[in-house]
């Protein structure tokens, strides 16, 4: 999942919220930046490449 910085709460909520068992084995959210895009068909770079 490709989100922007601003929706990272909201996201991790959402998943949270949806997938807490309490129990073993919920899971784990990895977050990482993404250095760039690019649409190869295209060549549209950035947030317009995700689109």
């Amino acid at each position: 999942m490709v989100v922007e910085v601003n929706q990272l709460d909201e996201i991790f909520d959402m998943i949270i919220e949806s997938c807490k068992t309490g129990n073993i084995g919920d899971g784990k959210i990895f977050v990482s930046s993404i250095e760039g895009t690019i649409r190869i068909r295209t060549g549209e770079r950035g947030v317009e490449a995700v689109l």
